[in-house]
């Protein structure tokens, strides 16, 4: 039983189809990821293992944290980078291969570093899931200046086309620092008009937001409930988030 629960609002339990907290890991060691799972696993649904950052560290500890993930009823999967580097090296059966053998139950496909056709990448995905993984897919560069070349009509309809190919959910790209990209201008604040247009053609609940920082995160509860995906969060801000959701913090208490 949790400390003064009887003030808390409920939340769906895992698994849950709404309100997901998609969480960062960017070189947790074991010990010390095991441990904050521990004390706030269940507020977490899926685990990313940043860009590349699976490839730097030994086989037998990315195995033992994607188990230790999993166990704790978290989805964990590869980041998008490290399949742009594959399928830029021609590697992708090697890829899917490693990523069933370490264990990953799902992978992102993304192109937000590299050049891939539309098409090619939709072929990645149906790919991916002809092969057993759950996939989800980011649309987005992370150059501000190519990712402004991007009408929301061409977000919108990659994101759809992507969801027809069979990703469970659609990333919509924000970067780890949330700044002068994809929804979000250069101070970091929410581009409030191009979401409305976005939440108009494609079901929330198949949308991802990168919401790094704090206040995109309260933006995103205010405006949509503490049901919205969120994602991109730091493993810093797993409780903060969670307390954001559940009214438990000034800048959401008594508003949600």
């Amino acid at each position: 039983m949790k400390s003064f629960e009887f003030l808390s609002k409920k939340r769906e339990e895992k698994p849950r189809n709404c309100g997901l907290t998609m969480v960062l890991d960017k070189g947790l060691g074991l010990e010390t990821a095991d441990s904050l799972m521990d004390i706030s696993g269940e507020y977490v649904d899926y685990l990313k293992f940043g860009w590349g950052t699976s490839i730097v560290h030994e086989q037998d500890i990315i195995k033992a944290k994607v188990e230790m993930y999993s166990n704790h009823d978290i989805t964990p999967y590869t980041g998008g980078t490290l399949f742009e580097l594959a399928y830029k090296a021609d590697k992708l059966e090697e890829f899917f291969a490693e990523a069933h053998n370490l264990g990953f139950p799902a992978i992102e496909i993304s192109d937000g570093s590299t050049k891939i056709s539309h098409e090619d990448k939709l072929e990645c995905i149906r790919l991916a899931k002809d092969d057993g993984f759950e996939v989800l897919s980011e649309v987005g560069k992370k150059d501000p200046t190519l990712d402004k070349e991007l009408t929301i009509d061409e977000r919108i309809s990659q994101m759809n086309d992507e969801l027809d190919a069979g990703s469970s959910l659609i990333i919509v790209e924000a970067r780890e620092g949330g700044k002068n990209i994809g929804i979000f201008d250069s101070a970091g604040k929410a581009k409030e008009d191009e979401i409305d247009v976005i939440v108009e053609e494609i079901d929330n609940k198949r949308i991802l937001w990168e919401a790094p920082n704090k206040d995109q995160q309260v933006f995103f509860i205010l405006k949509f409930g503490n049901t919205v995906n969120l994602g991109n969060i730091s493993s810093d801000d797993i409780t903060s988030l969670e307390t954001l959701r559940r009214g438990l913090r000034g800048d959401t208490l008594g508003k949600i």
